[in-house]
């Protein structure tokens, strides 16, 4: 049996039930656990230009969650790159905020795997009939975030398909976020950009005829609620939650309303692991 399998499979679970049992001393007592969160990634976070409310797929999720085991989400706005510190130092309690699962994060972190996702090169659309295929890129400059893990895989990916061929290299242009990269692709700065594969289907819905994406994902990663190593009780909680919501429906439901089938997974991963 897998070692995170824990109480998952042993423990009845339900919908309609409320299980704070599971929750650490820290969290019963506050009656709240607090979530790390950046709001600049739709469909995942963002902030309703009206009413300053958050939204999006994490929201309702870790909303959907946290009722579950009987306590409520404050959202913490914070910098991406200082999430791991603020979790590892107590700061939050958790990281909810599409963050990837990578092996190279695991040595501060445990991930509960909630997606799937993959990095997508996208261009603009006035530039769709240059970049036909992906290697169409080589030699081009491509924007992304620098704070997430798309320059490294980008990287490699260009020395296999590129430079091993004979071509040359992507020029990788690291940018403050994913908005950024827009902006630079918008501008004529860049010649194409790389985001989540989760987020472009809401980003042509909103701005037509924009951006076109160009290819399949470069990637496949799991994207995972971060917790400190340390903190397994959380953890442990959390995954219990997440199976309940999965077998409810209702898990199946809040990435139905965004479109979103194709990134759920087919059950609780921790680590990148299953656990049923």
């Amino acid at each position: 049996m897998n070692k995170y399998l824990i109480a998952i499979a042993a423990t009845g679970l339900t919908v309609t039930a409320v299980h704070a049992d599971g929750l650490p001393e820290r969290i019963k007592s506050a009656g709240k656990v607090i979530v790390a969160n950046q709001p600049n990634y739709p469909p995942m976070e963002y902030k309703d230009p009206a009413t300053n409310e958050l939204q999006g797929l994490d929201i309702e999720l870790g909303n959907a969650l946290a009722k579950h085991l009987g306590t409520s989400a404050e959202w913490f706005e914070i910098g991406f790159e200082q999430m791991p510190s603020a979790v590892t130092t107590g700061r939050v309690d958790l990281i909810h905020s599409g963050m990837s699962d990578l092996p190279k994060r695991r040595d501060a972190l445990d991930f509960v795997d909630y997606m799937k996702s993959g990095a997508q090169f996208y261009t603009s659309f006035a530039r769709k009939d240059e970049f036909k295929a992906l290697t169409d890129f080589c030699g081009k400059t491509i924007g992304m975030s620098r704070q997430t893990s798309f320059p490294d895989e980008t990287t490699k990916w260009s020395e296999t398909n590129c430079v091993a061929k004979g071509l040359p290299p992507i020029k990788i242009v690291g940018t403050e976020g994913s908005a950024d990269a827009r902006m630079q692709l918008k501008q004529g700065r860049v010649d194409g950009a790389a985001q989540g594969s989760e987020t472009l289907p809401y980003l042509l819905g909103l701005e037509k005829d924009t951006y076109a994406i160009v290819g399949e994902p470069i990637t496949a990663v799991y994207q995972g609620l971060g917790f400190a190593k340390k903190d397994t009780e959380l953890r442990d909680a959390y995954a219990k939650a997440l199976k309940a919501i999965m077998d409810s429906g209702e898990y199946k439901a809040i990435f139905a309303k965004y479109g979103l089938e194709g990134a759920m997974l087919d059950g609780v991963y921790i680590n990148g692991d299953a656990v049923n």
